[in-house]
């Protein structure tokens, strides 16, 4: 399969940017596993020359009768699409998901915490509280 990177975008340690190239069932496989936990939008090629956008939100894997389902950008109704007619995924909308873990969370909660409490004792000592 192979994996280009667009350097001008897209985070380290994310997908956003990357473009797979499947070779192989096997490697369509992979690549939509990947897209399938993707938290932003990906841009397939079809072998049909078309292209989809959407968030994948279902997976289907089955001997010769494997699909997707995407949530188009440009429709309302979901698109199914066989893994048989995948060109490329290329990682292009934002990865929603990248960064923001539960240390992250953690680590901000307690400074607005710590931010809550300065800001308290210093209205307390204006008043001569403390």
């Amino acid at each position: 399969m192979t994996d280009t990177k667009n350097h001008a975008t897209g985070t380290p340690g994310s997908l956003e940017g990357r473009v797979f190239k499947p070779a192989s069932p096997l490697e369509i496989s992979e690549a939509v596993d990947l897209a399938f936990d993707y938290r932003g939008d990906v841009t397939l090629t079809l072998t049909s020359g078309e292209s989809a956008i959407g968030y994948i939100f279902n997976r289907h894997v089955a001997a010769g009768d494997s699909y997707i389902e995407i949530f188009p950008a440009d429709r309302p109704d979901p698109q199914r699409i066989s893994y048989c007619d995948i060109l490329t995924i290329a990682f292009t909308g934002e990865d929603t998901a990248n960064g923001k873990s539960w240390e992250t969370w953690v680590s901000k909660k307690e400074s607005e915490r710590r931010a809550e409490a300065e800001k308290v004792e210093a209205v307390a000592r204006t008043k001569g509280y403390l």
